[in-house]
């Protein structure tokens, strides 16, 4: 399984401009992703085909006659959803998708929230869980299928007003379902109290609409034109990587100049020269094994940070086997779990949040 992260659409990084010549739409992936369609107006959700609910999932037709907020009811047509969470309770939603996602392939995820005015909490997190099957609740494993993210503000809230929620997925291939929901090991951490309400048992519920899942252009377009295999053109002469002749089993090097986007694990083009200088020596050197170590420092949650590392030590992993790399290759991601620097300082941080590779066989 992996997890999608999402960012609220005010603190959402864009990653590349829309080919404006382009005007066809993409498909969406979701069926049904306003929920206009349903076999008779009823509140439970399973009524809007194909929509499975993980617990009860409230399915409204109309706006509520108490909502007196100015963007009351549906965010399009008629027919949305709600969720709710509680100190020991969360609710999710799935989906079988169109068709399975693509091996490689960049989806972006979108869809709008909005807070429900009887809210005394807001949810940090809210994410899009991509699976092979189907997802079976707040007790099943989760890896790192995921695009969960926390929203920057400190809470998924826009003054009970709609707003979107974006992000992109990566696909391992063959995933043929979507579960939305929040996926923190304990929700109650994931909740921050409203100011106002600070009395009473906490409880977040969000109103849902439009979800889309389509491919991302941009992302297909930079993976166009990367060239496969070794080419002495891209290598970069004023890269830093210094490999020595007679390097060690165990001994380990940082590839200092690759970069990502704050909080997300796609490499930036400023990293092609480190990682193709690195492609080159393991293409000359065959018989090297190493493994990609991925570490990030300890802000955050300590899931979250074990996810991000993983990913990332991935991403350089596939990028040298684009590259034409055949030596015996592993990635491994540590979290915060091996810092080389202190932490209470931004310039330890900083060195924490690495890329290595470790030579495990000669």
């Amino acid at each position: 399984m992996r997890l999608l992260t999402i960012l609220c659409a005010v603190n959402f990084f864009v990653l590349g401009a829309q080919n404006t010549l382009d005007l066809k739409p993409e498909k969406n992936l979701v069926p049904n992703g306003s929920f206009e369609n349903y076999r008779r107006k009823s509140s439970d959700i399973r009524r809007a085909i194909p929509w499975r609910p993980i617990e009860t999932i409230d399915y409204y037709h109309n706006p509520l006659k108490n909502d007196t907020t100015a963007e009351r009811g549906a965010y399009s047509g008629n027919c949305y959803t709600g969720f709710r969470f509680r100190k020991k309770y969360k609710e999710f939603l799935q989906v079988k998708l169109v068709e399975s996602l693509h091996r490689g392939t960049v989806y972006e995820f979108s869809m709008q929230m909005r807070l429900a005015f009887w809210s005394n909490t807001l949810l940090k997190s809210f994410g899009a869980l991509f699976t092979k099957g189907g997802y079976r609740g707040q007790y099943d494993a989760v890896k790192f299928n995921m695009v969960d993210t926390v929203c920057l503000n400190g809470g998924l809230e826009k003054g009970y007003r709609w707003f979107t929620v974006k992000g992109y997925y990566k696909a391992d291939g063959g995933e043929k379902y979507m579960t939305i929901g929040n996926f923190a090991p304990k929700v109650r951490k994931d909740m921050t109290r409203i100011n106002v309400f600070k009395f009473g048992a906490r409880e977040s519920y969000y109103f849902i609409d439009d979800i889309k899942l389509i491919k991302a252009k941009q992302f297909e377009e930079k993976v166009a034109v990367q060239i496969v295999g070794p080419d002495i053109r891209f290598i970069e002469e004023d890269s830093m990587l210094v490999v020595k002749d007679n390097i060690q089993v165990g001994e380990k090097v940082s590839l200092n100049n690759i970069f990502f986007e704050n909080g997300r694990y796609y490499l930036l083009p400023e990293s092609f020269g480190e990682l193709n200088k690195l492609s080159l020596y393991l293409i000359k050197n065959p018989e090297i094994q190493i493994r990609i170590n991925g570490h990030s420092d300890n802000d955050g949650l300590r899931y979250k940070n074990q996810k991000i590392s993983e990913l990332r030590a991935r991403e350089v992993f596939e990028y040298l086997i684009k590259k034409g790399v055949q030596n015996k290759m592993y990635f491994k991601g540590y979290g915060s779990d091996q810092p080389i620097a202190d932490n209470s300082t931004s310039e330890g941080r900083a060195k924490n949040r690495r890329v290595e590779f470790e030579v495990i066989k000669k």
